[in-house]
């Protein structure tokens, strides 16, 4: 059940996704930075904390998750060094993610030749 529950999970969300795409003029840049700052303030208001318990990794995956990943870092450094603690304390928690996005990118640029889209 729990595996169902995480593919519905991310499964709304990505289909939202592509709703967005789809039906607005949104760029998906724009959509990818929106889903992280909604992430973010879900996360501060109670929201994402619900969601997160109930769809599991399909809710802490996707961009939603590394925004709420980021607010629960922030939170928890501001709750041991104080205010100093919300500049340094999202880039700690999303560290990991952000170490794999640049190591995986570099292993694509290495290995891929990129072409114009023309």
């Amino acid at each position: 059940m729990e595996y169902l529950r995480a593919f519905l999970c991310g499964g709304l969300i990505c289909a939202f996704s592509q709703v967005l795409i789809d039906r607005t003029r949104l760029t998906p840049a724009r959509i990818l930075t929106s889903y992280v700052v909604l992430g973010v303030v879900l996360t501060a208001v109670g929201v994402y904390e619900p969601i997160v318990r109930w769809g599991g990794c399909g809710a802490t995956t996707p961009l939603f998750g590394f925004g709420y990943a980021m607010a629960k870092g922030v939170k928890t450094a501001v709750e041991q060094y104080g205010i100093v603690g919300a500049l340094s304390g999202g880039l700690a928690a999303a560290a990991g993610g952000i170490s794999a996005a640049v190591f995986f990118s570099l292993l694509a640029a290495l290995f891929f030749k990129s072409k114009s889209k023309d």
